[in-house]
C-alpha cells in the first residue's frame, strides 16, 4: 500500500477530526513536478521531523507535545490510519487558501511560506476521509528516508473505522467545494 509522509502532528489531527484538508506542493525531491497523488487510498506515515509550534495553530500546540511524548522508538514507526482522496484541486489564490484555514491546524506563517516556495506551482487542496485502523508498528527502512512524499508500506487496512460520520464529512466537503470552485 502507499503511504504519504505527513507530520505527525497533522496525522493527529485527521484522526481526531480537527483536519480534513491538506495543502501540498511536494517535498525537496518534487520540485520539477509539484505534488502528485500516487495513490487516492493511502496509509498515513507519521514524520516528526520539521514540526514545530511556529507552524501551528496555537490552539493545536497539545498535538506536537503528544507526539513528541508518544513517539515510536527509534527505528519504528506506528501507522494508526488510512486516507481516501475524496477530491483535489490546484490552488492559485492566497484569498481562497486563506478561506481554507478552518480545515487545518498550519499557521498562517508556515502556510504563507509554503505559498511562496516555488511560486509559480499551484498549492494542491486535498480533501480527505480518514479512517482509524489497529495500528501497526513497522520498522523504518532506508527507503523511507528523505524529502519524498510517498513510500511503499506493508500494511493491513481492514479493520477501519472513518473519523467523521458521513453527515459530518458531506458538511465539511460541501463548505470545501464552495470555496474551491
Amino acid at each position: 500500500m502507499k503511504a504519504l509522509k505527513e507530520w505527525a502532528t497533522v496525522v493527529k489531527a485527521l484522526e481526531n477530526g480537527n483536519q480534513t484538508v491538506l495543502l501540498r506542493k511536494g517535498g525537496i525531491l518534487e520540485t520539477k513536478s509539484g505534488f502528485r497523488i500516487e495513490a487516492t487510498k493511502f496509509a498515513l506515515f507519521p514524520t516528526h521531523e520539521h514540526q514545530d509550534n511556529a507552524s501551528l495553530k496555537s490552539q493545536y500546540y497539545g498535538y506536537l507535545a503528544d507526539v513528541r511524548e508518544g513517539k515510536p522508538e527509534e527505528g519504528y514507526n506506528r501507522i494508526t490510519s488510512t486516507a481516501q482522496v475524496i477530491e483535489e484541486h490546484d490552488v492559485f489564490s492566497i484569498e481562497k487558501i486563506e478561506q481554507l484555514s478552518p480545515f487545518h491546524i498550519w499557521g498562517d506563517s508556515y502556510i504563507m511560506e509554503r505559498m511562496n516556495w516555488m511560486p509559480s506551482k499551484p498549492m494542491k487542496a486535498i480533501f480527505l476521509k480518514v479512517f482509524k485502523i489497529t495500528p501497526t508498528e513497522i520498522q523504518v527502512l532506508p527507503d523511507y528516508h528523505g524529502c519524498k512524499s510517498w513510500i511503499e508500506l506493508n500494511v493491513n487496512s481492514d479493520s477501519e473505522k472513518s473519523v467523521l460520520s458521513d453527515t459530518e464529512l458531506q458538511q465539511k466537503l460541501e463548505e470545501f467545494r464552495r470555496i474551491v470552485n
